[in-house]
């Protein structure tokens, strides 16, 4: 098993990001890369970070968004080669006492937030 973490970390220090600590609870805006056949444009994502799960290089997040009265969920490698960059619009004043905020996904408007 030591192996297999050495190699994990070697990994990780190639995959070096330099993202802003966020947690669960935080309105992010994600920008990522999309590819239309010669063309390569950015499109952001702006919603709550509902779950953070991982670790090493496998590390993912999911970001939670309600755009025209559907809600839809985008989940993210952390160490995505697609993702341009990454800014916190809001960090949540109250601390989440949990990882993950499932219970989000029942609220509409402004009980959807941690604010």
């Amino acid at each position: 098993m030591d192996k297999l973490m050495m190699v994990e970390k070697e990994l990780l220090e190639s995959l070096k990001k330099d993202y802003p600590e966020f947690s669960a609870g935080d309105i992010i805006k994600v920008y990522y890369k999309i590819r239309e056949k010669d063309k390569v444009r950015l499109h952001p994502v702006e919603g709550i970070v509902i779950k953070l799960q991982g670790a090493m290089h496998r590390k993912s997040f999911t970001v939670r968004r309600i755009a025209y009265g559907q809600a839809y969920e985008v989940t993210f490698p952390y160490y995505s080669p697609n993702i341009e960059r990454i800014n916190i619009i809001k960090k949540s004043r109250r601390r989440a006492r949990r990882k993950k905020l499932f219970y989000l996904r029942g609220r509409i408007g402004k009980k959807a937030n941690l604010a």
